[in-house]
């Protein structure tokens, strides 16, 4: 069975760790789910993220998501890939030394990151060059860390490589199978 990393915290946006934990699970992945200072079993406060025609998301309570895996005893060889879900989470998740670490040892293997997931991609110094997509917000980020800013429609992801990006949530079917896709798995419907 093939192992992923799912990088988690509180305030994790909801259906940006919901929804890639129980796909990726259902198509055989086993989905290890940390967050730096908590063990498997403990679980992060989730966000409810919406677009209600504000000048930006609103934000709602969401559910509480148990981690399935201690941060501190991850070892990044044993993955095949890595999940960054968007929220909160990623604002003060990329502070963490050990964090960025971990993230810049899977520079040469798929990585999804979605919305403010695009947040600890520049603090890890892994988007030079390349096209990133995120929540519009997290735009100077990417550039001032030497991406390229992808603006696409909020349910559309690119692919760069081997590290696959979206703005938000909305675009989980084409996050997801562009993933899938740099992961070398083939799902047909």
């Amino acid at each position: 069975m093939k192992k992923l990393l799912l990088l988690a915290g509180d305030y994790v946006e909801d259906y940006e760790i919901m929804v890639p934990y129980q796909a990726l699970s259902m198509l055989g992945y086993q989905v290890d789910a940390v967050c730096p200072g908590k063990k498997a079993g403990e679980y992060v406060l989730t966000a409810i993220h919406d677009f209600e025609g504000a000048q930006t998301y609103s934000e709602k309570p969401g559910h509480r998501f148990t981690l399935t895996a201690d941060f501190a005893t991850v070892r990044e060889a044993e993955y095949a890939g890595l999940v960054i879900p968007g929220g909160r989470a990623p604002e003060y998740l990329r502070l963490d030394a050990r964090v960025i670490a971990l993230v810049r040892a899977f520079a040469d293997r798929p990585i999804a990151a979605v919305c403010h997931g695009a947040q600890i991609l520049a603090a890890a110094r892994i988007i030079e060059g390349r096209t990133v997509s995120a929540y519009p917000a997290c735009r100077p980020e990417i550039e001032l860390a030497g991406g390229l800013y992808a603006d696409i429609a909020v349910d559309d992801a690119v692919t760069d490589g081997l590290l696959v990006t979206a703005p938000a949530w909305p675009a989980h079917p084409r996050w997801l199978a562009q993933f899938i896709a740099a992961l070398g798995a083939q799902v047909s419907i």
